[in-house]
């Protein structure tokens, strides 16, 4: 049950593609993946789909299986969690790992701190595990900006954006009943899929990782082409 005394506006945020440009340390880690298998690497346009599914289903959907696949999910979080090999784009010359190859995105603090000023509740959810998803939004300080960060689990029991989604209501104790509303945010069809099997509508990112078509196709409510528009289109659909 919500212990507000009044109903409330939740926000659920997408993180890769939404909040941050994050496809340098993605890309850069499925590489590795497959080189270390002595894999033949996907072409661009498949290593960019790796972007917002969970890793696993990914590397499923790309021939891996059995041994092969744990091995590609192992070395994968090696590499994004742990071994800084790659150039911080942020600061040159100094390695990081693939969870900080990345950047928020240009505008996205200030659209934050308008929905937060707002009274909006903000809370990421993502695909990413939540262990590999904290750090990142501390690095980045995107934990400053929000109320709550939600992602999938280590060991897999937790993996689509529909079960991080429920995992997040249940944390943030939503309560449609008693007025809570919610809204999705996200830039790829795993964040409508999700939103839409949770009851929810999503508002898709047009500056993320979506293909062309990708996010009116599965059912987003809306799609916005720049970061400058995301406050006022949430303040658009609660009003």
């Amino acid at each position: 049950m919500s212990t507000s005394t009044q109903p409330r506006r939740i926000v659920l945020l997408d993180l890769d593609g939404t909040l941050t440009q994050s496809h340098f340390g993605i890309i850069a880690c499925v590489v590795k993946a497959f080189e270390e298998q002595g894999l033949p690497v996907p072409d661009d346009a498949e290593l960019h789909r790796f972007i917002g599914p969970a890793i696993i289903e990914s590397l499923k959907r790309n021939g891996l299986k059995g041994d092969q696949l744990d091995r590609g999910v192992k070395i994968y979080r090696e590499y994004y969690g742990d071994k800084a090999v790659f150039d911080d784009p942020n600061d040159p010359g100094h390695k990081v790992p693939g969870r900080l190859y990345n950047r928020v995105y240009d505008g996205i603090p200030e659209q934050l701190r308008r929905l937060r000023e707002a009274g909006y509740y903000l809370a990421v959810a993502t695909c990413k595990p939540e262990y590999q998803a904290v750090p990142v939004c501390e690095h980045f300080r995107i934990d400053t900006m929000v109320d709550g960060i939600y992602g999938a689990s280590k060991d897999n029991s937790r993996l689509n954006k529909d079960q991080v989604i429920r995992y997040a209501f249940d944390h943030i104790g939503f309560d449609a009943e008693a007025g809570d509303r919610a809204l999705m945010v996200g830039d790829r069809w795993t964040d409508v899929d999700g939103a839409i099997a949770c009851g929810l509508d999503c508002l898709g990112c047009g500056w993320g990782y979506a293909e062309p078509g990708e996010l009116a196709q599965h059912g987003a409510y809306r799609i916005i082409d720049t970061v400058s528009e995301l406050a006022g289109a949430v303040e658009a659909y609660f009003a």
